[in-house]
C-alpha cells in the first residue's frame, strides 16, 4: 500500500470511529448529560464512570459522547456554508474573469489576511454567543478561502478541449461551469473541506473555551476544557479526555486531506 492511501486509509478509520462514538452519543449515554450527582462530584476514572466525573458530579464519559456531537454539528453547518458560497463565488469570478474576478479576489486576499478566530470573535462579540451565531460567522469567514480554491480549479480547466467542445455545442455558461467544470474539481474541494473541518474544530473549541460559543448546559469539547480548566490539578481527567477526543478528530481529518491531496498530485 503507497504511503499516501495509508494517509487516507487511517484518516478514515480514525474519523469513522469517532463518528460511531458521536452519533450512539446522540441517542444514548451511559448517565444523562447534565445529572449532577454533589456526592461523585470530581471522581477519577473507575468502572462506574470510565472517565470520572466533574465538580458537578456529571459523567465525563457521557458529556464527551455529547458533546462531541456539538463540535461536529457546528463543524459541518460552517463547512457546508463556506463550500456552498465559496463554490458559486470562485466558479463565477474563475470563468468570467474581468474586473468583476479582481474586485472580489481582492476583497478574499483582505479577509484571508487576518486570523480567521479573530474576526469570527469580532463577529460574535457583535451577533451575539450560542451555536448558530457562531456558526454564521465561521461559515462567512470560510467562504474566501474556499472561493479561492474553486476559482484557481476553473482557470485551469475552463481552456480545456473538453470545456470549449461544450462552448461550441451551445452550452450554456452555467452548466458549463456547474455540469462540467465543478465535478471534476472534486478531490481539491474534498481536500479543502477536510482542513476546512480542521479549522472549523479547532475555532469552535476556541470560542466556546473563551465563552463565545456553546453556551451552557449545552456541552462541547471547548467549553469542557474551559469548565475544566480551575480543577486541572485535582481533575485532570475532564480536560484529558476532551483534548484527546479533539487530537483524534483533528488527526484523522489532517491525514484524509494528506492522503486527498496526494492522490491529486
Amino acid at each position: 500500500m503507497k504511503k499516501k492511501n495509508r494517509y487516507l486509509t487511517v484518516g478514515l478509520i480514525m474519523t469513522a470511529a469517532v463518528l460511531v462514538f458521536t452519533i450512539i452519543g446522540q441517542f444514548w449515554t451511559p448517565y444523562p448529560v447534565n445529572a449532577m450527582d454533589s456526592s461523585a462530584s470530581n471522581m477519577a476514572p473507575c468502572a462506574a464512570h470510565l472517565m470520572g466525573t466533574d465538580d458537578l458530579g456529571r459523567d465525563v464519559f457521557s458529556r464527551v459522547m455529547n458533546g462531541c456531537g456539538m463540535t461536529f454539528f457546528v463543524a459541518v453547518c460552517t463547512v457546508a456554508i463556506g463550500a456552498a458560497f465559496g463554490t458559486i463565488i470562485g466558479a463565477l469570478t474563475g470563468f468570467y474573469g474581468g474586473i468583476f474576478d479582481e474586485i472580489v479576489m481582492r476583497i478574499n486576499d483582505v479577509l484571508l489576511s487576518f486570523p480567521s478566530v479573530l474576526l469570527a470573535l469580532i463577529f460574535v462579540s457583535v451577533l451575539g454567543k450560542g451555536k448558530y451565531n457562531i456558526i454564521l460567522a465561521l461559515g462567512i469567514l470560510f467562504i474566501p478561502s474556499f472561493a479561492r480554491i474553486v476559482r484557481s480549479e476553473v482557470v485551469r480547466y475552463k481552456s480545456l478541449e473538453f470545456v470549449k467542445n461544450a462552448q461550441v455545442m451551445g452550452c450554456s455558461s452555467m452548466r458549463i461551469i456547474f455540469r462540467y467544470i465543478i465535478p471534476n474539481t472534486k478531490v481539491s474541494m474534498l481536500t479543502a473541506a477536510a482542513i476546512g473541518f480542521n479549522n472549523a474544530v479547532l475555532a469552535e473549541a476556541s470560542m466556546s473555551y473563551l465563552g463565545l460559543g456553546i453556551q451552557p448546559p449545552d456541552p462541547s469539547l471547548g467549553r469542557m476544557l474551559s469548565e475544566a480548566q480551575s480543577h486541572i490539578f485535582n481533575a485532570p481527567w475532564y480536560a484529558l479526555f476532551p483534548g484527546i477526543m479533539i487530537v483524534i478528530i483533528i488527526l484523522g481529518f489532517s491525514l484524509i486531506s494528506e492522503g486527498l491531496r496526494a492522490m491529486n498530485d
